[in-house]
């Protein structure tokens, strides 16, 4: 499982961590340099990258040819760019990659449970496949309007579940908001990706310096 502290660094802060954590596991990536060709339904096998330079590569000889999934997040990497070239080091960025990610993939679950209605439960399976295919309901998912404020469900909870939980707020965090959710421990024996994030809290605080 992704370190919880890369999510509260990276990832998109309006989704719930639970929801971060299981979208990061159902795209499976084996690491950060994952990249994923594909045509059609045929999986396109490529030379596993060894560096980002060779990831970089990789995806700039298939985009644009093929559907290529990056990283983290097994984020498009055609999305939002009109030659190769522009495919960058960005891509491979643990952070960047999840930021970029968990607000693509956020945008599209809120498109997908505002079809529904409302927070459904299995919107959150639908918009993953939508994530993955790129296309909900005949269109084509990354290019559709971000309806915005539209409140979602964690995978496997109801919109009964959800307002049962309402009155059962823990309390407001230290900034009078909602209460950060508790993570669970578990066995460092079986824990999944674990990244060293001190270089991005030293840039953090480099950034903040000279402001």
């Amino acid at each position: 499982m992704i370190d919880p502290e890369l999510i509260q660094l990276c990832a998109d802060p309006r989704l719930e961590v639970e929801i971060v954590q299981q979208f990061v596991s159902e795209m499976n990536a084996a690491d950060h340099l994952t990249v994923h060709v594909a045509q059609g339904n045929r999986t396109i096998l490529v030379p596993k990258p060894e560096t980002v330079e060779q990831a970089i590569a990789t995806t700039r000889e298939w985009v644009g040819q093929a559907t290529v999934r990056v990283g983290l997040t097994q984020y498009p990497a055609g999305f939002g760019i009109t030659d190769p070239s522009e495919v960058g080091y960005e891509l491979f960025d643990n952070c960047e990659n999840l930021r970029m990610g968990t607000e693509l993939f956020g945008k599209v679950l809120r498109v997908v449970t505002q079809w529904y209605g409302g927070p459904a439960e299995p919107a959150f399976d639908d918009a993953i496949h939508a994530y993955r295919t790129g296309w909900f309901e005949g269109e084509r998912i990354f290019y559709a309007e971000d309806p915005g404020a539209v409140d979602v469900a964690a995978p496997g909870r109801s919109t009964v579940e959800i307002e049962a939980s309402v009155g059962a707020n823990t309390g407001p965090g230290p900034e009078g908001g909602p209460s950060e959710p508790q993570f669970i421990d578990q066995d460092p024996n079986s824990a999944g990706i674990r990244i060293d994030l001190s270089g991005i809290r030293a840039h953090n605080q480099e950034n903040l310096s000279n402001q």
